[in-house]
């Protein structure tokens, strides 16, 4: 963006929001890694209400913009995002019981891991699986969170979405289109925003939910490192596990700055402090071009580069 023009969306901005437009914002904090430079704009929505009335001022401007929740699946360039980022901070959550049925309608904005330990703690079934993920609700509905053999295809009723440019509907499962790690509005950035989910649940006792999430936790706990990280790095091929095939590349505990593939997980990129985001581009660059030559296999990537990068490709 040239500083005319930059100068002009910034006069554009000022005027629509006002004091609620905050300039030159540093992504890091923001993220789950600690990784990423300043966002030249940035709008804060505090709930649902918020980021529908946010988003359809952006859009009636004309402006394009990248949500962010958590951060956690997302690797922020050095020389941060050119543009407006929209920050979710809309959290709330609502559960209803019904007999046996239960179900929890959650803003976009919400921590997935908090929400489905906040179920375990009423006796509510169906989202043991996701109460150690990282992220948002928005985050995994987007792109279809998993582990331990739950994924949010699985679980989600409904989808509260805010179509470009005004059009606010309900859809179901179905229409997201979902697959590994991925749905329709993964693969149409810019085109919709989630506002909130509801997921299913069932009622149950609170000590059998309780162990369920403490055994995989401790599956986490002794397969997954501890620190700023961002998840998986990698998806897992078909037949196979991005972890397995990297380790075999010899990667493990591989460093560049502060940035290593770690030891005791290789699909999880771990941040010891004042890594960048070229550090960890450096990391996954070599991690792919060992596991293609070793084993065949391109690696795609499960996280989404986000901003200014020197390279005019984005994986």
């Amino acid at each position: 963006m040239s500083s005319a023009a930059q100068g002009d969306t910034r006069q554009v901005l000022r005027e629509a929001f006002g004091r609620e437009l905050r300039e030159g914002v540093l992504l890091a904090p923001y993220t789950s890694a600690r990784v990423g430079g300043p966002a030249d704009f940035l709008l804060l929505a505090r709930s649902a209400t918020e980021l529908d009335g946010v988003c359809r001022a952006l859009w009636a401007l004309g402006m394009d913009f990248r949500m962010l929740g958590g951060g956690s699946n997302v690797l922020v360039a050095d020389a941060g995002v050119r543009g407006v980022i929209v920050l979710n901070q809309a959290k709330e959550a609502e559960f209803t019981t019904d007999g046996d049925e239960a179900a929890v309608k959650a803003e976009s904005g919400a921590s997935l891991g908090s929400v489905a330990r906040r179920a375990v703690e009423q006796g509510l079934g169906g989202l043991e699986w996701a109460a150690t993920i990282p992220g948002t609700i928005g985050g995994a509905i987007v792109g279809n969170a998993g582990a331990f053999g739950g994924e949010v295809s699985q679980a989600l009723r409904l989808a509260d979405i805010l179509q470009h440019p005004d059009r606010r509907e309900h859809w179901l499962p179905e229409r997201l289109e979902y697959g590994y790690r991925t749905s329709w509005l993964k693969l149409h950035p810019g085109k919709a925003v989630v506002l909130s989910g509801t997921f299913g649940l069932r009622t149950e006792t609170r000590d059998a939910v309780r162990a369920r999430v403490s055994e995989f936790a401790a599956r986490r706990q002794e397969t997954q490192p501890s620190g700023a990280s961002w998840g998986s790095m990698f998806k897992n091929p078909p037949g196979d596990y991005a972890g397995r095939l990297v380790e075999a590349a010899g990667l493990k505990g591989t460093r560049q700055g502060a940035a290593e593939i770690s030891a005791r997980h290789a699909n999880f990129f771990i941040n010891h402090g004042g890594a960048t985001a070229a550090d960890v581009w450096a990391l996954i660059e070599k991690a792919r071009e060992q596991v293609l030559r070793q084993s065949g296999v391109e690696l795609e990537l499960e996280i989404e580069r986000l901003g200014q990068w020197d390279v005019t490709k984005v994986v």
